[in-house]
């Protein structure tokens, strides 16, 4: 069975969830149980916790497992653990701990700060899957961790580690993606880990999204995915063309991501709370952005014909 052929493993569009703290910086369990069920009821197939998004790097190991745990009990999606460091056995506790706790499967960042070598990248992520039976989703995002993982690196990964099942690729580079899934074993299923370059990922055999935007518009991100995998290729450029302002609402120099996903959960009514520090609270007119960029994507972008 070729790596189309196969359903994608975590669903077509999986959302990196934002973490919810309450008014003093505290994590909010109840709140990430609401918010895990209501991204599933807005589109979301899957489940990123404590990844990028979700503020992991600034969560305790006690905080972590509390959050798997919750969002695990409160979906039944896929729910995929973010458990990657930059310390080997330190990532191996925090798999074995998402284990215990119910999760689905893991998401291993690239090791950051280190700049490891891509034989230590090699034996990192041989290290860490090999620990546990839980399905892996490698992480490359060589913008935040300083180190890409090399196209042969991920092949001899996905050749020998059983369980190394998937790639979140946030490389922006689609013609890397191509080639990495002309060389990968066909087991291996990439997603793209960037929602501006969803249509070209999926264009060269990427199975799905891990999305930030899905946060405020998982029902039109699904439609565009749809559209493109029922060969309506017009009707999801259509489609992506609503989207495009909020590709670029979702982070930038002065307001990174999650700053913008959490803005526009609280005026959705989705109580989240504001990033810790360093990140830290957003100012007023973050909010009035997010809620001008929800009122636009309800209205359709202007184009010269209809689906096709």
């Amino acid at each position: 069975m070729t790596r189309r052929e196969q359903p994608p493993r975590f669903g077509t569009l999986v959302t990196a969830m934002v973490t919810p703290f309450d008014a003093g910086g505290e994590l909010d369990l109840d709140g990430a149980a609401t918010l895990a069920r209501w991204l599933v009821e807005h589109g979301t197939e899957g489940i990123v916790v404590t990844g990028s998004t979700g503020e992991g790097s600034v969560l305790s190991d006690a905080e972590k497992r509390d959050l798997w745990r919750a969002v695990a009990e409160a979906v039944t999606v896929p729910v995929i653990a973010g458990a990657g460091t930059n310390d080997t056995r330190h990532s191996i506790d925090l798999a074995a701990t998402a284990a215990d706790v119910g999760v689905d499967a893991l998401l291993l960042v690239t090791p950051y700060y280190s700049r490891p070598s891509q034989s230590g990248i090699y034996e990192h992520f041989a290290a860490v899957a090999g620990s546990t039976g839980l399905p892996v989703m490698l992480y490359n995002i060589p913008v935040r961790t300083g180190r890409l993982i090399s196209r042969p690196t991920i092949v001899r990964l996905a050749t020998e580690v059983p369980n190394i099942v998937a790639v979140k690729d946030s490389t922006g580079d689609a013609a890397g993606a191509a080639r990495l899934m002309a060389e990968a074993p066909g087991a291996l299923q990439v997603y793209c880990g960037d929602d501006a370059l969803t249509l070209p990922f999926l264009s060269v055999g990427a199975v799905g999204l891990v999305s930030v935007a899905s946060h405020w518009a998982g029902r039109e991100i699904r439609e565009m995915i749809t559209a493109f995998e029922s060969g309506d290729v017009t009707g999801a450029a259509h489609l992506n063309a609503r989207l495009v302002e909020s590709y670029g609402f979702e982070s930038c120099d002065d307001f990174p991501n999650p700053l913008p996903a959490k803005a526009a959960c609280r005026i959705q009514g989705l109580a989240v709370g504001q990033c810790r520090l360093p990140l830290g609270a957003s100012p007023p007119e973050l909010e009035g952005e997010a809620r001008r960029v929800i009122a636009r994507l309800a209205v359709p972008a202007l184009h010269g014909g209809g689906g096709g």
